[in-house]
């Protein structure tokens, strides 16, 4: 698997676990599982460190970081998080523009 498959088929997962988080359909520690079981997947992954970045890898690398760096409370309640993690989140869905904020770089 190469960076770009990695990142399709990682996008599409966090998406769906994150909005079943925000449904109240999946507890904080599956998230959490996702994020680990995710950064061990990684380490499996060949590149180089020239290798550009796209925007959707960007703003995968951001959102995951996010998602791991911000306690359950501010997950669900924080308006302005909320607003840009959703905006990440159709952009990775296909059904948005790619936000313009996002830095995310690969671990």
């Amino acid at each position: 698997m190469n960076v770009q498959e990695f990142v399709n088929t990682k996008a599409k997962q966090l998406c769906f676990y994150l909005k079943a988080f925000w449904q109240g359909e999946l507890p904080i520690e599956e998230l959490e599982l996702f994020f680990w079981d995710t950064m061990e997947e990684w380490g499996q992954i060949s590149f180089t460190l020239t290798q550009p970045y796209t925007q959707q890898e960007r703003v995968f690398w951001h959102l995951l970081h996010q998602v791991h760096y911000w306690n359950e409370e501010k997950l669900m309640q924080d308006k302005y998080l909320l607003d840009e993690l959703n905006n990440c989140v159709k952009y990775l869905e296909g059904t948005g523009h790619c936000p313009l904020d996002c830095v995310g770089v690969r671990p």
